[in-house]
């Protein structure tokens, strides 16, 4: 089995568990459903993981001596940010054992998913050498440090959406509504605060290393290229809501909005930047 094999095969069981998790919550159906809607996301997990090692291996034996972690163009960064969505949100289930956070989240690692299997062509997901600007360990921190901070400000997003969803749908809705079988509105602010916070130190953390990254490959730190311009502009809306949270006490509906406000400006520093601006980081374009 190929490692494109497995990563299709982690699509669909993607696609199995935001179909699941979304009918769980909105037929209330069976608690036999949620735990094979957390099931399906374990797979999922499961096969992207050996599909990311196996693609790792192949890329020696493609290239024997220039062999590299397939981080290295938008298809493998794709498969990346939707694995670690699937691996953050196990782990909210796990701890604060809600079912219906997934039907906000899974949603968004299938999507990645999908994207890469199905808006990429057999070239773009080939493996290739790496250019000698990406010939560095640290593009191994830097976007594994990125990919888990988008990855956590994907789930605040969905999160947001839930809040806004529980707060005005909710609100004068019956007891038995759908809505009103969303965590209180007090737990989804807090696991909305907190998962910013957890994003924001790796996103920190991103920038830093690709700062450094930088250095080494074009001689200086920062050069004010796109990606980088975006990227701070992203830094500068999450720090603002962190800054307000703390000195402010912001939260709700401001928060919420902040989440899914600062995952726009997320997805157009990863995506919208290769393809309207030109920069240093062309490269990472299909």
């Amino acid at each position: 089995m190929t490692s494109s094999q497995l990563l299709g095969l982690g699509t669909f069981a993607y696609l199995g568990a935001a179909v699941l998790y979304l009918a769980l919550f909105i037929f209330r159906a069976q608690k036999q459903l949620g735990l094979i809607a957390t099931l399906a996301t374990i797979v999922g997990v499961l096969l992207l993981s050996g599909g990311i090692g196996l693609r790792w291996v192949e890329s020696y034996q493609l290239h024997p001596g220039s062999g590299h972690a397939p981080l290295s163009n938008m298809y493998e960064s794709l498969v990346f940010f939707a694995w670690v969505i699937g691996v953050l949100y196990l782990v909210i289930e796990f701890k604060f054992k809600n079912k219906s956070i997934g039907a906000f989240a899974m949603p968004f690692a299938f999507l990645s998913m999908a994207f890469a299997s199905f808006s990429f062509d057999a070239r773009a997901q080939a493996i290739e050498p790496l250019v000698p600007a990406l010939q560095s360990n640290w593009l191994l921190f830097h976007v594994v440090t990125c990919f888990i901070g988008y990855a956590a400000f994907a789930v605040a997003c969905g999160l947001g959406i839930m809040y806004l969803c529980r707060n005005s749908l909710g609100r004068n809705a019956p007891e038995t509504s759908i809505w009103n079988s969303l965590p209180a509105l007090k737990v989804i602010d807090d696991l909305t605060h907190k998962t910013i916070l957890f994003g924001f130190l790796w996103l920190t953390a991103g920038i830093i290393t690709g700062a450094v990254w930088a250095n080494s490959a074009w001689g200086t730190y920062w050069s004010w290229d796109p990606k980088e311009t975006w990227s701070l502009i992203t830094w500068f809306v999450y720090a603002a809501a962190l800054h307000a949270r703390f000195t402010r006490g912001w939260g709700g509906t401001r928060i919420a909005w902040i989440a899914i406000i600062g995952f726009v400006a997320v997805v157009f520093t990863y995506y919208g930047v290769n393809y309207l601006l030109s920069g240093l980081h062309s490269y990472g374009g299909p």
